[in-house]
C-alpha cells in the first residue's frame, strides 16, 4: 500500500517533510510568510485583519526580553520562534490540541527541533528557557484574550493569570495587514541571528 504523501512544498521550493523534518528544508522566509497568514483564536479577533501567529511570536519575544533584560540573543530567537511549526501544522486553540492529544504534540516537537537546529538552537531548550518563553506566551495571551478576542479581564485572569500591572502598560496589540508582519518577522530574525 502507498504511503501517503507528508510533505509540503513550501514558496521557497523546498519540501519540508512534516513527519521526518531536517533543517535543511526550513527557511525563515517560509516562516514568516506562513505564520503572517495563520490566525490566532481561529480568527475571532476584532479589527480589520486577523492577529496572525507571526504577529503574537514578536509580542512574545518582545516579552521575554522585557522580562529578562540582558538575555543572550540566541534564547530571543528562541522566543521569537516558539510556534514556528504553526507555519505548515496551523494554530490550534488549547481545546482542539487537548482533544487531538499527544499526536500534535509530537508533530510539534519534531518540527520545533528541526527548526532550532536551523537557526543554530539546541533541539530542546534549556527548562528554565522554555518556562521563560511560556511565561512570556501567558502574558501576550492575556492581552490579546482581553484587547482583541473579546474575554472579560475576570474571564482571561482564570485562563491564563493575571499579568503584573508593569508588564502590561503601554502594551496595545495593533493588527496590521501579513506583508507589514512577515516583514517585521524576518527583520527581527535576521538582527537576532546577527547578534548571535
Amino acid at each position: 500500500m502507498k504511503q501517503p504523501r507528508a510533505w509540503q512544498r513550501m514558496l521557497s521550493g523546498r519540501r519540508l517533510d512534516l513527519l521526518d523534518p531536517t533543517p535543511m528544508d526550513i527557511e525563515v522566509e517560509d516562516i514568516a510568510h506562513g505564520l503572517a497568514f495563520v490566525a490566532r483564536w481561529n480568527g475571532q479577533t476584532k479589527g480589520d485583519w486577523p492577529y496572525s501567529v507571526a504577529e503574537h511570536s514578536l509580542l512574545v519575544e518582545e516579552i521575554f526580553s522585557w522580562q529578562n533584560p540582558g538575555i543572550a540573543p540566541r534564547w530571543q530567537l528562541a522566543a521569537l520562534l516558539h510556534d514556528a511549526p504553526e507555519y505548515v501544522i496551523g494554530d490550534m486553540i488549547s481545546p482542539v490540541k487537548a482533544a487531538i492529544g499527544a499526536q500534535y504534540g509530537e508533530l510539534d516537537a519534531r518540527l520545533t527541533a528541526a527548526v532550532h537546529l536551523r537557526f543554530g538552537l539546541p533541539a530542546q531548550l534549556p527548562v528554565a528557557i522554555k518556562k521563560a518563553i511560556k511565561s512570556a506566551d501567558k502574558i501576550s495571551a492575556w492581552a490579546e484574550a482581553v484587547q482583541i478576542a473579546g474575554f472579560s479581564e475576570t474571564e482571561a485572569d482564570k485562563l491564563f493569570g493575571r499579568p503584573e500591572t508593569a508588564l502590561m502598560r503601554g502594551l496595545v496589540i495593533r493588527l496590521e495587514p501579513p506583508k507589514v508582519v512577515r516583514a517585521a518577522f524576518i527583520a527581527r530574525h535576521d538582527a537576532l541571528l546577527a547578534a548571535l
